[in-house]
């Protein structure tokens, strides 16, 4: 009966159900792609010829996935609004017919089930989900710059309500099966094993039923939810006050520069107002404009990155082996050290050994691991025997026993270099000599630490940032001595633990604390200048970044931030020369939120409309007044550029493999505003020569800490780019040494 297809095949049962399987040949999950549409015709054509048909299960081939949206790389290749557009006409077409055929058909649903496979689940009669807990529904296009282009924007509000489906198309989020029940998102939750024969159960019923009882649809129709949701969205005034409720919450995080969360609102409410036949086409222009948008373009950029660098063992040698890891050790269980050993015990399914000075930092350590657990476990992300199974891989003590085990050891001690010494030394006596080194510091040099070991070829940075539990990027610090095989090794065991790596050579501040550096020492400038703290906050955020710098030094620490500066200082000389009277802030005893004494008023009692208020007295301790009068835009330009321009350093100088691994770093590590690509695609996109131009502005204006990089003179006399044919190659432009170095 399938023998026409490639896609799918089709499984007729004594009982009058066909059970469709989909499975694309050659690839491990399901994708849409170009031929989609074709030959899902093709399917429904075959199924409405045989008339002994009942009903349909439409489910997945593939062993662990249902359906994982469009094929990127065919939205990427549409060069026009019109063809774009068509692109989504034609998916809308498809699942038109899915959704209008005369049978039933059930979605049996085990595994990832995103965007376009979200589509096309919405467009079935019923669904059903299997309990896995890697069982997802959700429609994340909007994190791509796009919206769903397959009519999700109109059969999602229709299913399960304005608000609810306002929720999921506008932040992306990812549902279980039992929170997709919860909202009505699926019919039932089953295990996988019976997951097709509930569904052809599912599929008979409604064959026979026609639609839902009469009793069954009385019940939904007198629940709470349900009145709330006749009295809120199906009427005009009622829709209004949703759409403006979500209106404010989307500008409120975009700060207008994410165009698709705007364009989702619209669709949706036309398709509500107008009908389905014009949602549907609003739908499809708005994705098609959306598409070829800067911005897309720039999110699908950093999708395609994070995929290949999934791949990326780290090092360009042809042989570099990935030996196993069944034991860490972790020096230092504090925030870091506790938060190394959840993701390493949780996502890498790998023992921990945690070591601290004393039996309380011991303890506190487990504690913390063990409530990041107890969260998991009160959200329902897994049960109570799962969190103890986990917990039981972590162990903890003050002497060395238990890490002479260990193939890879981390240390996140105090930031001192001597204390670090002795730390490889001492781990070496115990560990032997192909035991991993790995130093968790900031900012001070891998190959300083690394003088202590008998074997530098096994000391290497991890870079992790704060909260471990929460933050994607791991920065991954190798010398001029690290073996290939320790850097494949902690690049492999990085991707366990659910991080994206990145691998920089070594130098002072490596890559993100180094290019961070400037920003906040502008930012600082700026405030010594009299620039209102909050004004300048919140000109950063309206820029694109998630927080304002100021805010930033309070949560990092003022006193943190004070002591990486003078090694930045140390190492670059003038150019990162902090302004006059930072050192009163330390002298004032003020280290920021961890201490209740930063920038801004931390009592709860002095919160005004959720924010914050700004210190005042910090001004006194400058000696300024503070003025709200600058633009702001030129605030964040002043502060982004400095970021930008020691990023081009560092791509110069050979600090960074590829400008992917930069942009990649700036964004997941430091929030660098991801619809501008990363510092390298924001030169590309502006050309050099545009970007040149505003440093030699603020360098005449403000001096040598604007002065250009010299990798950027050369690329805006040549009109090179950091991306496509001709790419500049990084290592051209060494540092030269300066006098306070």
């Amino acid at each position: 009966m399938s023998d026409e297809l490639k896609t799918f095949s089709i499984e007729k049962r004594a009982d009058g159900v066909a059970v469709v399987r989909m499975d694309v040949p050659g690839e491990p999950v399901n994708t849409l792609n170009v031929s989609f549409a074709d030959e899902f015709e093709q399917l429904f054509a075959l199924l409405e010829r045989d008339g002994t048909l009942e009903a349909v299960v439409f489910t997945s081939g593939k062993p662990d996935s249902f359906l994982a949206g469009a094929d990127i790389n065919m939205l990427s290749e549409a060069n026009t609004v019109a063809e774009a557009a068509e692109l989504s006409r034609r998916g809308q077409v498809a699942l038109n017919k899915l959704a209008g055929f005369r049978l039933p058909v059930v979605a049996a649903i085990h595994g990832p089930c995103l965007g376009g496979g979200l589509e096309v689940a919405l467009a079935c009669s019923a669904r059903v989900a299997s309990d896995w807990r890697k069982t997802k529904l959700g429609l994340p296009e909007v994190q791509l710059g796009l919206l769903p282009g397959a009519g999700g924007t109109q059969r999602l509000p229709r299913l399960v309500g304005v608000a609810a489906a306002l929720d999921l198309l506008l932040t992306g989020k990812q549902l279980d099966g039992r929170r997709a029940k919860k909202i009505g998102l699926v019919d039932e939750v089953v295990p996988q094993a019976i997951l097709v024969e509930v569904a052809v159960e599912r599929a008979k019923r409604l064959a026979k039923e026609g639609k839902k009882p009469l009793a069954s649809r009385l019940r939904e129709m007198l629940t709470a939810d349900h009145l709330q949701e006749v009295a809120l969205e199906r009427n005009p005034f009622g829709r209004q006050i949703v759409f403006g409720k979500a209106h404010k919450s989307v500008t409120g995080k975009t700060k207008g520069n994410y165009p698709a969360p705007e364009k989702i609102l619209d669709v949706v409410r036309i398709g509500l107002a107008d009908g389905l036949e014009a949602g549907l086409e609003a739908e499809a222009q708005a994705f098609g404009e959306l598409v070829v948008s800067p911005v897309a373009e720039q999110l699908m950029g950093i999708y395609f990155a994070t995929q290949e660098l999934k791949k990326d063992k780290g090092t360009d040698a042809e042989y570099a082996e990935v030996r196993p890891v069944g034991k860490v050790g972790m020096l230092g269980a504090g925030l870091m050290g506790s938060g190394i050993a959840y993701v390493t015990s949780t996502l890498a399914k790998t023992a921990v050994r945690l070591k601290d000075r004393d039996h309380e930092g011991v303890a506190r350590g487990l504690k913390a691991v063990n409530d990041q657990l107890s969260k998991r476990v009160k959200r329902r992300r897994m049960s109570a025997l799962e969190a103890k199974q986990i917990f039981a891989r972590v162990s903890g003590g003050t002497t060395w026993s238990g890490l002479e085990t260990c193939e890879v050891v981390i240390e996140a001690v105090f930031e001192d270099l001597e204390l670090k010494r002795k730390m490889v030394a001492e781990v070496e006596e115990i560990g032997g000599d192909e035991v991993i080194f790995a130093s968790n510091t900031s900012s001070i040099p891998i190959t300083e630490i690394a003088k202590a070991s008998k074997h530098p070829h096994t000391v290497i940075g991890m870079h992790y940032f704060s909260p471990v539990e929460k933050m994607p990027l791991l920065e991954i610090i190798v010398t001029e001595d690290t073996a290939p095989w320790v850097t494949a090794t902690c690049v492999e065991l990085g991707k366990r633990q659910g991080k994206t790596v990145v691998v920089v050579n070594d130098g002072p501040g490596f890559y993100t604390t180094r290019i961070l550096a400037p920003y906040m020492n502008e930012a600082a400038f700026l405030v010594s200048e009299g620039v209102a703290i909050d004004h300048l906050d919140e000109a950063l955020v309206r820029f694109g970044w998630p927080v304002g710098p100021i805010t930033l030094m309070d949560e990092v620490g003022i006193d943190v931030g004070e002591k990486v500066g003078k090694i930045m200082h140390q190492a670059f000389g003038e150019r990162l020369a902090p302004p006059a009277g930072v050192d009163i802030l330390i002298k004032d005893g003020r280290q920021g939120r961890k201490n209740g004494r930063g920038f801004y008023v931390y009592a709860e009692d002095a919160k005004k409309e959720g924010k914050k208020p700004v210190d005042e007295s910090v001004y006194d301790l400058f000696g300024i007044r503070p003025s709200s009068d600058a633009e702001p835009q030129e605030l964040a330009l002043r502060c982004t550029l400095t970021f930008v321009n020691e990023a081009l350093r560092c791509f110069g100088e050979g600090i960074l493999r590829s400008a992917r691994d930069g942009d990649i770093g700036a964004i997941f590590g430091l929030g660098f505003p991801p619809f501008l690509g990363g510092p390298f695609r924001y030169v590309d996109s502006r050309g050099p020569a545009a970007v040149l131009a505003d440093l030699q502005r603020f360098e005449a204006q403000f001096g040598k800490r604007f002065e250009p990089a010299p990798l950027l003179v050369e690329m805006a006399k040549s009109g090179r780019r950091f991306y496509g044919p001709g790419a500049v190659e990084p290592g051209k432009h060494p540092r030269e040494a300066t006098a306070s170095a």
